[in-house]
């Protein structure tokens, strides 16, 4: 294909992206469905040139920022409570899934090598990170559920590469040794994690030192792909890597970016993270013709494909709810045996859990790295694709609708502080800021109308639990004090967060409260917000 045809292939996808995305919001249709049928319908229109995913550029365009992102605005409380669960779910249930996909393909492919058996498990095993939130998306769930979907999302992909390496190296080998394959996962993850902090954490001593507003943006944006890629120099996982950067990063956010720059970086991180999920759907869909005419044909594929691809399919659902009852089933054992620490989801949220699970680039990507030499190639790619259709479609289409039915109940403990009373808190701490500013040297009161607005704020706050709008008009110290009240109560807010009396919702609802402010008030001083 030509520069030139790639290019207008691209602004063809893009404009299908807009139109399948304003369809399915109309019609009410989960948008990553959509994209996805989309895409496959595009795919066989006549005359449109060939396309093929490369695997390897797939994973690091789009892994990386979509993965960013999704730690950046984990809410790290829940995932550090959650954390065994969420492990239970990324290494448990992928491992457990991967070994009946084997036994399951094995029954049904009897010729098909175990290891190579292994490797299609390891395949179809791990939910995608991008696929769950393109899904959950306008979708409200209990907490703990969130958490462990979110959580799960991020680190399940590590797992799932790290087995398919080692089934294909086995399968193409012929040995396969526990102990190394144990040892080698235990490095990929640990090696992972402290590459991803240490590039965290250098990126955030980075951004200190950046005044510009664009550059700051543009290096934050590099950040997931820096912490990906030295991951992968290093040879562990640039997936935990990634996460990992991306949980220290959206922790010290609060604190080194300030409120022009998150504004500005926000909008530019949510048309890009848009524009990646809408590409990763419609490029998947997009590219099941060259998948189909590689396998033969798409009679060929139902006469000789469609009893093993179903059974893949079967086993990888069941698998899953499999796992999830039967984690359930040993949290309510510990329960009644005094285990206070064992707090079963209860069959409403497992439930929900067990029939999740949506697969997606990850799964393709990885099927698209198969060696030609691999027995079984073109069963695994087309297996790998109906994987995504069948989860994505019939499982994300319905997620929706098996909510409103089970009703699942949020079982968490409810914070310490409301969003009610964490705003009456910032406007305490906004009032005692003007309070140490409204006097003079002698002792007299310079700015009497703002206090008296501090005061009368903090009173409303307390009695109807909202915040006081708009702003007076005043000399230039007026706003030097409103400015010196914001960043008291900014600084109340992430003290409120780190001491654990809220939730990252309320951080994040009430930042953006203050940003605003903050904003408003720049505008109010003559100082143009520049967001080119």
């Amino acid at each position: 294909m030509k520069a030139v045809e790639t290019f207008e292939l691209v602004l063809l996808l893009l404009s299908a992206v807009v139109a399948l995305h304003a369809l399915a919001d109309k019609l009410r249709f989960p948008p990553s469905a959509a994209l996805l049928v989309g895409g496959g319908a595009l795919a066989f229109i006549p005359g449109l040139p060939p396309f093929t995913l490369d695997p390897e550029l797939a994973l690091v365009l789009f892994l990386p920022p979509l993965l960013f992102e999704g730690a950046y605005y984990t809410a790290f409380g829940r995932f550090r409570a959650h954390l065994p669960g969420i492990i239970s779910l990324a290494v448990g249930a992928v491992i457990f899934t991967t070994c009946l996909v084997a036994v399951a393909v094995k029954w049904l492919v009897p010729d098909l090598p175990w290891a190579a058996c292994f490797a299609l498990g390891a395949i179809v095993s791990p939910p995608d990170a991008v696929s769950a939130r393109a899904v959950l998306q306008g979708i409200r769930l209990p907490r703990r559920l969130q958490a462990l979907l979110e959580g799960e999302s991020l680190l399940n992909d590590a797992t799932g590469l790290v087995l398919f390496r080692f089934a294909v190296a086995a399968t193409l080998s012929g040995t396969f040794h526990l102990g190394e394959a144990i040892g080698s996962f235990a490095l990929l993850a640990l090696g992972g994690a402290v590459v991803g902090v240490v590039v965290g954490r250098l990126s955030v001593f980075l951004l200190t030192k950046i005044e510009d507003r664009t550059l700051f943006v543009t290096t934050s944006t590099l950040i997931c792909w820096a912490a990906y890629l030295a991951g992968e120099a290093l040879h562990v996982s640039g997936v935990i890597a990634t996460v990992a950067s991306g949980l220290v990063v959206g922790w010290y956010q609060h604190v080194v970016m300030p409120a022009r720059v998150r504004i500005q970086g926000t909008g530019f991180w949510r048309t890009m993270i848009f524009s990646l999920e809408a590409l990763v759907f419609i490029l998947i869909g997009f590219s099941l013709r060259s998948v189909v005419d590689r396998a033969g044909g798409i009679a060929e594929v139902t006469a000789t494909m469609a009893v093993p691809v179903l059974g893949v399919l079967a086993a990888m659902t069941f698998a899953r709810v499999v796992w999830v009852f039967g984690s359930d089933a040993l949290l309510h054992a510990a329960r009644r045996l005094g285990v206070r620490r064992a707090r079963p989801l209860g069959a409403s949220q497992a439930g929900v859990l067990a029939w999740t699970g949506m697969r997606g680039v990850v799964t393709l990507a990885v099927a698209l790295t198969l060696p030609a030499a691999m027995p079984g190639r073109d069963l695994m790619l087309i297996t790998a694709f109906a994987a995504i259709l069948m989860t994505v479609i019939v499982q994300g289409g319905s997620l929706g609708w098996l909510i409103g039915r089970l009703r699942p109940v949020d079982g968490d403990p409810p914070p310490r502080m409301s969003l009610p009373e964490t705003e009456a808190a910032i406007a305490k701490a906004k009032l005692r800021a003007v309070e140490a500013h409204a006097y003079d040297a002698d002792g007299q009161l310079i700015h009497p109308q703002l206090l008296e607005q501090q005061r009368a704020r903090a009173r409303a706050s307390e009695k109807y639990a909202r915040d006081a709008d708009g702003f007076m008009d005043g000399i230039q110290s007026h706003f030097e004090v409103l400015l010196l009240a914001i960043a008291e109560g900014r600084r109340e807010l992430i003290r409120l967060h780190r001491a654990g009396k809220i939730e990252d919702e309320v951080l994040h609802d009430l930042e953006r409260d203050l940003d605003l402010e903050e904003v408003s008030i720049t505008f109010q001083r003559g100082e143009q917000l520049d967001l080119r």
